[in-house]
């Protein structure tokens, strides 16, 4: 007679389920860093992406940096629209709002968004990047200005900038991400706090910590102020790849 084949116990039954607690709880970590490295790699190609569409747009007009003379065109919402025809996102006008810049439908994919940026479908209408300002003020104004005058009224004039005029371009931020997601600190460019990507005017894009940066005239890492507007720069030369 064959012997009848023995189940597991329940104590072995026990051990085999805390070893694979034990593994899920060791590769969880993994899972998600490696996650969220591959996030912020999207998030690199989409501003590479972005910086080819910029060097369309300057080639097109004459060397000159987007300008519509909106003092708020800085912010994700707005900068879009001037860039709109060499992203190639099917970008348009919502038209039940035809005339709010804050509002859009799309046609295609976006690069305009991080998948790690929680707040931009919600809040920002799919839009993580933020363009500098020291693109569209001069050196000159942009040295004299706060940080209400980049969305408050009051604030200089808008003064398209030249391509020629930028001193240091693997230096000067031309967009970057609003927040930190990647460093799960949710913080913007008047705080210290996270790390971020950068695109410079060059065309290279850089994880930094926001402490990588220079202050700017405002007292923090906000590129829209860079000392010296264009004619500055927001990272040290030894920062640069």
């Amino acid at each position: 007679m064959t012997p009848r084949s023995r189940g597991f116990s329940l104590i072995e039954l026990l051990v085999v389920l805390a070893i694979i607690t034990l593994l899920v709880s060791l590769l969880a970590p993994v899972i998600s860093r490696a996650r969220s490295v591959a996030h912020r790699t999207s998030c690199l190609s989409n501003l590479r992406q972005i910086g080819t569409a910029f060097t369309m747009y300057v080639t097109d007009f004459e060397d000159r940096f987007p300008n519509d003379g909106d003092p708020a065109l800085w912010m994700g919402r707005r900068w879009r629209w001037p860039l709109s025809s060499y992203l190639y996102q099917g970008l348009r006008r919502d038209p039940a709002f035809p005339n709010d810049p804050n509002r859009s439908v799309r046609l295609g994919g976006n690069i305009l968004v991080c998948p790690s940026d929680p707040q931009a479908p919600q809040q920002w209408d799919d839009t993580s990047y933020a363009y500098c300002a020291a693109f569209y003020h001069t050196p000159e104004q942009v040295n004299g200005m706060t940080t209400t005058d980049l969305y408050g009224p009051g604030g200089p004039p808008c003064v398209s900038q030249s391509l020629a005029g930028v001193a240091y371009p693997a230096q000067k931020v031309l967009v970057a991400e609003w927040l930190a997601p990647h460093s799960q600190v949710m913080a913007g460019w008047w705080q210290w706090r996270g790390a971020r990507n950068y695109l410079f005017v060059d065309g290279h894009a850089k994880y930094l910590p926001a402490t990588a940066l220079q202050p700017a005239v405002n007292g923090y890492p906000d590129p829209n102020l860079t000392r010296n507007g264009i004619a500055g720069f927001d990272i040290a030369a030894e920062t640069t790849p």
